[in-house]
C-alpha cells in the first residue's frame, strides 16, 4: 500500500498534474491540503474516471483539506474534538482537518495554522490547534493501541535546525520557534513518529520552496510536510520519499509530495 501526502495550493489549478501524479507512482491514498474551493467546487470527475473516491472539506477559497483513495473510504470525519476556531465573532473551525478510513488505515489529511508571526494571535491558534491535536492522537492511541493512523499533511512546523536551508534568515520567525517546535515533538512523544526522515535524511531534504527570489534552483526551501504515523502504522513502513520532480515545471505548487510505502 502506498499513502501520500501533498500541499497542491490550489486543487482546481493543479488537478492534471495530481491525477498524473497518482497515475504515476502507484499511490493508493492521498491526503492533500489547501484545496482552495469549496466542496461542490471541487474536480471530482477526473479522480473517480482515475479509480478514486473522494472525501473533502473546503469552505471558501483558503484552506480546504482532502482525501482521495482507490482502496476503500469509509468513516469519513470533519475536523477533530476540540479544534480550536480563529476569529471573531462566531468563529467557526476551519476547513484543516479530515480523516477517513481507507483499507484499514486511518488518514488525516492536516493542514496546520500558518502561524503569521511570532506573537500574532494566529501564532497562539496555531499552538493550541498543535496541542489539541497531540491530546486527541494520546487519547486514539490510549482507547486502541494498535490503530493504524497516519497524520498527514503541512505542518507549518520546521521541527529540526536542518529542515531550513540557512536557520539565521529565519531568526525570530515562525516555523521555527521553540514553542512551535515543542508543540510538533508533544505529537511525537503522543505516540506517532517522523516515519520518512529516515528514508530520507537530511540536511537539505526539503519539501516546500518560496515562489519568490528562486528560492527553488538556489535549493532554498523548509521541511514542513510529514507523515506522523501511529506505532502500528510505523511498524509496516517499507520506505518513503519526497518527490522534488513535482516541484518542477510549470504550474507546480509550492509543496513537494510526501510519499510513504506501507507492507
Amino acid at each position: 500500500m502506498r499513502i501520500a501526502t501533498w500541499n497542491v495550493n490550489s486543487i482546481r489549478t493543479r488537478v492534471d498534474r495530481v491525477v498524473a501524479f497518482l497515475e504515476r507512482h502507484d499511490v493508493d491514498v492521498l491526503a492533500l491540503q489547501e484545496l482552495k474551493c469549496k466542496d461542490a467546487q471541487f474536480p471530482t470527475l477526473p479522480f473517480e474516471q482515475a479509480g478514486y473516491e473522494v472525501a473533502v472539506h473546503g469552505l471558501n477559497q483558503w484552506n480546504g483539506v482532502g482525501i482521495v483513495s482507490r482502496v476503500g473510504l469509509s468513516d469519513v470525519e470533519v475536523g477533530f474534538e476540540g479544534m480550536p476556531t480563529y476569529g471573531e465573532p462566531e468563529a467557526v473551525a476551519e476547513a484543516r482537518a479530515l480523516a477517513a478510513t481507507c483499507d484499514g488505515v486511518r488518514v488525516w489529511s492536516l493542514y496546520v495554522p500558518n502561524g503569521r508571526e511570532v506573537g500574532h494571535s494566529h501564532y497562539a491558534y496555531k499552538l493550541d490547534w498543535l496541542a489539541r491535536l497531540r491530546d486527541r492522537g494520546a487519547e486514539w492511541l490510549a482507547a486502541d493501541p494498535q490503530a493504524q493512523v497516519a497524520l498527514m499533511g503541512d505542518w507549518n512546523v520546521a521541527p529540526q535546525d536542518d529542515d531550513v536551508w540557512d536557520m539565521a534568515v529565519f531568526e525570530g520567525a515562525t516555523h521555527v520557534s521553540e514553542p512551535e517546535r515543542a508543540a510538533f515533538r508533544g505529537v511525537v512523544e503522543a505516540g506517532y513518529a517522523d516515519v520518512v526522515r529516515p528514508h530520507a535524511p537530511g540536511p537539505g531534504v526539503y519539501t516546500y520552496w518560496d515562489y519568490t527570489q528562486l528560492r527553488f534552483p538556489k535549493k532554498q526551501g523548509m521541511r514542513i510536510d510529514f507523515c506522523l504515523a501511529s506505532p502500528a502504522l510505523a511498524a509496516r513502513v517499507t520506505g518513503a520519499s519526497i518527490d522534488r520532480e513535482e516541484r518542477k515545471g510549470k504550474g507546480a505548487s509550492d509543496h513537494a509530495p510526501v510519499i510513504v510505502d506501507l507492507d
